[in-house]
């Protein structure tokens, strides 16, 4: 698994115009940790984004037979956790949050466990703001439902020039 401040990486594959490694880092004291590597998995926003309660689009989230998915949601509303335990109640295999401020496209937010003794066992991931919106703001012009993407990715194994990294962050 991966200690507290280091970074995991996924790449988009589709849409195209967004087909970059991006950054996030996981929560620092609850939610699982990435055992298998998905080659290609659905990253579906979440309907309402925030994730704090009952999902209008549960069904594209649960866990179906060609339909393996991870949900993208909005920081805000409640709890990192409480949103991470919404997703896994949907099925999710796992959820990536990005921060409401779309314009953050370099500070980190530390998800840490809220007061409540409840637990989550899927991994949850913190992105920025300026990804989240941008891969959100991608899916809602080709109007699709989700982004195929690559999670995690080993980025050792990748020459620097062939890093494919979102123009709008400086790494």
């Amino acid at each position: 698994g991966l200690r507290i401040h280091e970074y995991l990486y996924f790449q988009v594959l589709s849409p195209g115009d967004i087909r970059y490694i991006f950054t996030a880092t996981p929560a620092k004291d609850f939610g699982g940790v990435f055992n298998t590597r998905y080659d290609q998995i659905h990253l579906v926003p979440a309907d309402p984004p925030e994730a704090c309660g009952e999902l209008n689009n549960g069904v594209f989230i649960q866990d179906q037979i060609a339909l393996v998915q991870i949900a993208l949601v909005e920081r805000g509303g409640c709890s990192f956790l409480s949103k991470t335990r919404v997703i896994q109640e949907h099925g999710g295999r796992a959820v990536i949050i990005a921060d409401n401020a779309y314009d953050n496209d370099s500070f980190y937010i530390e998800m840490i466990q809220d007061s409540t003794r409840r637990t989550a066992d899927i991994p949850a991931l913190f992105l920025l703001g300026r990804d989240g919106y941008m891969i959100r703001r991608s899916l809602e012009q080709h109007g699709l439902p989700w982004a195929v993407i690559s999670i995690p990715v080993n980025v050792t194994s990748i020459p620097t020039y062939e890093m494919m990294q979102p123009p709008w962050t400086f790494w």
